[in-house]
């Protein structure tokens, strides 16, 4: 588990979102969120930057159980078996997120807090999936440290540079 704890400020996040949006111009690719605990910040941030509709597809908010099954696709066993803050619900959201015929997709799904937390599962704890059409796929957990705001603003960096990260490799 990544532990984190420096708090991206608006400028921050503008900047990586405009990088990605050049690489993803570039390599012709087109971006899709799958979010859950940053309800839509991602989508927000690379919407941000004039010209996104170049390289940006959509982005989907699915909080609830109903939602992730619904819009995504997450199986009602993953979320049974493995709740919504895992590697395997996090795999799913980032695969339906796909369906959109983006080749590059994000998800996010985690605890932000203050409440829901647990001994297994702290405030902070936020599962990242990137996928990119045809094969790349990775999953990583995080703890990040803060409130709520510092938790999603983390979890939106992270997102962003894994995104561009998986551009590059």
């Amino acid at each position: 588990m990544s532990v984190l704890a420096h708090v991206p400020t608006d400028a921050d996040l503008e900047s990586l979102a405009q990088a990605l949006g050049v690489l993803l111009r570039t390599s012709r690719e087109r971006l899709v969120t799958a979010e859950s605990c940053t309800g839509g910040w991602i989508a927000k941030a690379a919407t941000d930057i004039a010209g996104s509709s170049d390289w940006f597809d959509c982005g989907i908010v699915a909080y609830s159980y109903e939602a992730k099954q619904a819009l995504l696709g997450v199986r009602p066993q993953t979320l049974e078996v493995h709740g919504a803050v895992s590697r395997e619900t996090a795999m799913e959201m980032v695969s339906g997120a796909l369906v959109t015929g983006a080749g590059v997709a994000v998800a996010v799904t985690g605890i932000a807090g203050p409440g829901g937390g647990s001994e297994d599962k702290p405030v902070g704890t936020v599962w990242i999936a990137w996928k990119r059409r045809g094969g790349y796929a990775r999953a990583e957990v995080f703890l990040f440290a803060g409130d709520r705001d510092a938790v999603r603003r983390q979890t939106v960096a992270q997102a962003l540079v894994g995104v561009r990260d998986m551009l590059t490799a």
